[in-house]
């Protein structure tokens, strides 16, 4: 079979910048960003992470993307192709979105289930009793696995069926129709808080900077959401490149794609933040997934009128659309890779990919019956804050890392600035050059020294 019979391409610009948006756009953005605007100073990490965004983001978005399109390979062939004895840092980088696909899918099953439990108007149960429900329910304590397994598969099914449709047919076209909608419903929900009773002060507390917060600990907070927001060192914007046309500005599609999605982390901050310090301030400092399966209830079941049991169901529609799209974009990576590497059918890969992503998904449903011994790694998250963590602190920095050091020292920048050239000057290649050779590696490097730091129980900054 021919290469391009075996391997997708997106129909143009817009097709592309709206997917690999949509992949940025997931989880991480509606509940990770917003606790650690609160956690990090409100304004004052808000005005870090911008800035950047829009140079370390943007950079290492640009390098990745001609990477894949110059290469028309995935992360594993793109490395191997351009020279054989750096293949390995493909198979690293492929194993990343392979761990964390599935676990993805464990959570975007469980926000399934909150989208049909308030939907039929149980709210209340999600809600009370400080949110020990979703405890219980993942741990087994309510009716047992079955439920959260049944809506694992679910969730798991859609991604597999997106992926099987195709990429032009099914992630492109999906994300045009998600990606919009999802701004729509964000600016929605957002509008109609403004109507909350305290919503100024929160609105405050979210964007008020206050320089006395600022700390390394913000500086690399936002560095750390960076990655996880914009996909980047997941071999997904590899993959999302090797599917660009050669008449499609890669230049001006990372800016695109880079605005897409801080625009929407701010939105959803905006959204969430306030909202919860209405209800309570301390609502507004909960931790990670707390924040959506806890404390939102909360925030929902207060709501007066009973606007949020109206609410409560769009909002957790939004956020299935959001960890859809981010979880097809994982497993499309997958599947390319089986496709390149292995040099298998689109068919085959497919399958093979979504028996791993089954496999481990169900692992990481049913490591929440003994949380306890994986305490010392997680604090008793189980499997899922195994791969979590393995992932997020060590493995994607280590990623970044080297493709940096690969593209500014092997194959040299000019590789890069060439491709991008190709549909007219490279206006950022002065700023680019530099950040990929110098600034990215010495920032990545932070994260991870003080990811290995912590792992041994040291803190290093003040956050």
């Amino acid at each position: 079979m021919a290469e391009e019979e075996k391997r997708g391409s997106f129909s143009g610009k817009l097709g592309c910048v709206m997917a690999a948006a949509a992949s940025a756009v997931g989880l991480g953005n509606l509940w990770r960003f917003p606790y650690l605007t609160s956690h990090y100073g409100g304004g004052m990490f808000v005005l870090v992470y911008i800035i950047l965004a829009v140079t370390f983001g943007f950079s290492l978005m640009v390098a990745e993307i001609a990477l894949g399109r110059r290469t028309g390979k995935s992360c594993v062939s793109a490395f191997g192709n351009l020279c054989k004895k750096y293949k390995i840092i493909g198979y690293f980088v492929a194993i990343i979105p392979a761990l964390i696909v599935p676990y993805y899918c464990v959570i975007g099953g469980w926000v399934t289930k909150w989208f049909a439990e308030s939907t039929i108007g149980n709210l209340d149960t999600l809600a009370n009793d400080g949110g020990a429900y979703w405890w219980n329910y993942i741990t087994g304590g309510e009716g047992g696995f079955l439920d959260p397994s049944i809506w694992f598969i679910i969730f798991a099914g859609l991604v597999i069926l997106c992926v099987a449709i195709g990429v032009d047919k099914g992630i492109e076209k999906l994300s045009k129709i998600l990606m919009p909608t999802l701004l729509v419903m964000i600016i929605g929900i957002t509008i109609y808080e403004m109507t909350l009773p305290n919503i100024w002060d929160g609105i405050v507390y979210y964007l008020s900077p206050d320089v006395s917060k600022l700390s390394a600990g913000t500086f690399l907070g936002a560095i750390s959401q960076i990655f996880y927001s914009m996909s980047l060192a997941m071999g997904i914007m590899i993959t999302y490149g090797s599917y660009m046309k050669k008449d499609t500005n890669i230049e001006s599609s990372a800016r695109n794609i880079s605005i897409i999605d801080t625009v929407v982390a701010i939105l959803a901050g905006l959204m969430i933040v306030p909202a919860a310090f209405a209800i309570s301030p301390d609502l507004a400092g909960t931790k990670g997934m707390g924040l959506m399966f806890v404390s939102l209830p909360q925030v929902f079941a207060g709501m007066p009128g009973g606007m949020g049991n109206i609410i409560a169901p769009i909002f957790y529609l939004l956020v299935i659309f959001a960890a859809l799209t981010f979880a097809v974009s994982l497993l499309e990576t997958v599947v390319s890779v089986f496709i390149d590497g292995a040099a298998v059918k689109r068919k085959v890969s497919v399958v093979i990919s979504s028996i791993i992503l089954l496999v481990l998904g169900f692992v990481t449903v049913f490591g929440f019956a003994n949380p306890e011994i994986f305490s010392p790694l997680d604090q008793g998250a189980g499997w899922l804050g195994i791969f979590d963590s393995i992932t997020n602190n060590f493995m994607m920095p280590i990623a970044a890392i080297v493709t940096c050091l690969f593209i500014g020292y092997v194959v040299k920048v000019s590789f890069i600035d060439e491709e991008i050239a190709i549909n007219g000057e490279f206006k950022s290649k002065k700023l680019f050059d530099f950040m990929i050779k110098y600034v990215c590696p010495v920032f990545l490097a932070s994260i991870l020294i003080v990811s290995i730091c912590g792992l041994f129980g040291v803190t290093i900054y003040a956050a």
